[in-house]
Order: C-alpha cells, then sequence, then structure tokens
C-alpha cells in the first residue's frame, strides 16, 4: 500500500513539473509588455526603437527591412528558433556581443517558454497562425 501511494506521489509530482513548463501564449502576452516598449507584433506593427517582431521563429537575425541593425546582429549569422531565442532572450548581450538591445534578459524559464509561445504565433504579416 504504502508503495503504491509513493508511485502516485511521484506521478502526481511529474504531472505538475511538466504543466509547469509547458508554454503558454496567453501568459506570454503579458510578459511582452516587458517587450512591448522597443517592439511591436500584430497586423498594424511597424519598427521603433526595436524590429517588428512579426514571424520571428524562423527568419535570420538582423534582416526585418528598414530596421538599423548593430552590426554584430546583422553579421551574427543567427536563425532564430526555439533554441536560439531563449538563450537570446535570457541575456541578449551574451548570445550577440555588441547587439544594441539593452534589454537585461527575462530570467524566469516559464516566462521565457511563455514569451516564445505568444511569439511563435504570429507569421510574417502579424496574423496568428492557424493551429
Amino acid at each position: 500500500m504504502r508503495i503504491s501511494a509513493m508511485i502516485i506521489a511521484a506521478a502526481i509530482a511529474a504531472v505538475s513539473g511538466s504543466a509547469a513548463s509547458a508554454q503558454d501564449a496567453a501568459a506570454g502576452e503579458k510578459v511582452f509588455a516587458k517587450c512591448r516598449t522597443c517592439h511591436q507584433i500584430g497586423p498594424t506593427a511597424k519598427n521603433a526603437v526595436g524590429p517588428v517582431l512579426n514571424g520571428l521563429i524562423g527568419r535570420k537575425t538582423g534582416s526585418v527591412e528598414g530596421y538599423n541593425y548593430s552590426e554584430a546582429n546583422k553579421n551574427s549569422g543567427l536563425t532564430w528558433d526555439e533554441a536560439t531565442f531563449k538563450e537570446y532572450i535570457a541575456n541578449p548581450q551574451a548570445k550577440i556581443k555588441g547587439t544594441k538591445m539593452a534589454f537585461p534578459g527575462l530570467k524566469s524559464p516559464q516566462e521565457i517558454n511563455d514569451i516564445y509561445a505568444f511569439l511563435n504565433q504570429y507569421g510574417p504579416d502579424g496574423q496568428k497562425k492557424a493551429n
């Protein structure tokens, strides 16, 4: 009896842990409030202090037309995928040395997962992708 109670407790803990690290686009929209000062996303987005983030995942760094990137960003040779974005948003200056993005980074793994899910919803045209 005692062993099955421990197995059930372990299973509940494992499920709870996975749920906590799941990506939540709605929560990511709230995290994006930290980025909104410099970046826009959506169908009416325009370059501002930072470039438009529509279609971010899958595009090369430093490639939004009309935005004046740092040489470091233009020449990084990176393409935004999940791993690259998550490493960058945790510490932009460490991932692309010389970037002009002054943001100190997100420290919470949950916020990083959530903002990735939020940004990944948007295609290059600023429309949300069909699920």
